[in-house]
């Protein structure tokens, strides 16, 4: 399987979102079916607990029309290499152009979970990736190779992302880290952060959704060890971190706030951003969607 294919066409703006992994499969649906509506280029969602990325891929591209589908990202864990070449050739067989494949070694913990040992995590993506490229594939292939990308923060994994995949997506990662990506990658290699939001101009009420959504990442040392490396320090990211880095990391304000933020990914080397939405509400948050789109898309 080549997995260096052509950068995939996202559009600017995608939507991340947990509830497609949670949510009853009749809402997976009508909610997959209003993004597309409202005009976002594509659709992302994680895999470390809740459905299964590629069978959820499977029903999020065969509900919609024209969006595309990427797990943001599938575990490396999960499946081997060849379920993986073989899981991507024929989503990518049965809807041309419209699947990416974003995978990435994930944490410690989920690993723990699954039963596997979390060790040496770049060399783990190497070998899984010489193994993609070597699987033996039987039936269709398609029109045009699988894009895939990476789950990469720091240094070592942006470069892998650069060099044997289509490009990264970084999560859970300021403006800075989009300007560090773009110098670590070069000018070629496809890169789409992810941004997290809340549509709130209250700023002790965005901080708190904010907050939220922040302190168990901030638990994680993936996550935490690559804002120390973007200069911050563990006081900053302590008790769900400091208003500086809540301000960083998640995107607050009025839609045309937002929009800024996400126009300065793309001014800092970003192809695409997902956009991820922090409500109180466990459900796809389609209103605050749709406002968003009206500004961004």
């Amino acid at each position: 399987m080549k997995i260096n294919a052509n950068r995939p066409e996202m559009g600017r703006v995608g939507v991340w979102t947990w509830p497609l992994v949670t949510a009853p499969a009749s809402h997976v649906r009508q909610a997959a079916r209003a993004i597309e509506d409202m005009g976002y280029g594509a659709l992302w969602f994680p895999e470390s607990r809740g459905r299964e990325a590629i069978a959820l891929s499977a029903m999020l591209l065969a509900e919609t029309s024209n969006i595309k589908v990427a797990p943001g990202i599938a575990n490396i864990w999960a499946r081997d290499a060849n379920a993986a070449a073989g899981a991507a050739m024929a989503l990518g067989e049965a809807w041309p152009g419209r699947f990416t494949l974003g995978l990435g070694v994930s944490h410690a913990p989920s690993v723990g979970a699954r039963g596997h040992e979390y060790a040496r995590p770049l060399a783990r993506m190497q070998e899984y990736l010489d193994a993609m490229e070597s699987a033996i594939l039987v039936g269709p292939e398609p029109e045009s190779p699988v894009p895939v990308v990476l789950a990469a923060l720091g240094p070592r994994m942006l470069q892998l992302a650069a060099a044997r995949t289509t490009g990264a997506h970084p999560y859970f990662v300021p403006v800075s880290h989009t300007v560090f990506a773009r110098e670590v990658m070069g000018p070629d290699g496809y890169l789409a952060p992810e941004q997290a939001v809340v549509l709130e101009t209250d700023p002790d009420r965005a901080r708190a959704l904010a907050r939220g959504h922040m302190e168990r990442y901030l638990l994680l040392d993936n996550y935490r060890n690559n804002l120390l490396r973007l200069g911050w320090t563990d006081s900053d990211l302590d008790g769900g971190g400091s208003d500086e880095v809540v301000d960083a990391v998640v995107a607050w304000g009025s839609a045309a706030a937002i929009g800024e933020t996400i126009a300065a990914h793309h001014e800092a080397g970003a192809d695409h951003v997902s956009i991820q939405v922090i409500t109180e509400s466990a459900g796809v948050p389609l209103p605050e969607l749709e406002e968003l789109a009206r500004h961004l898309i």
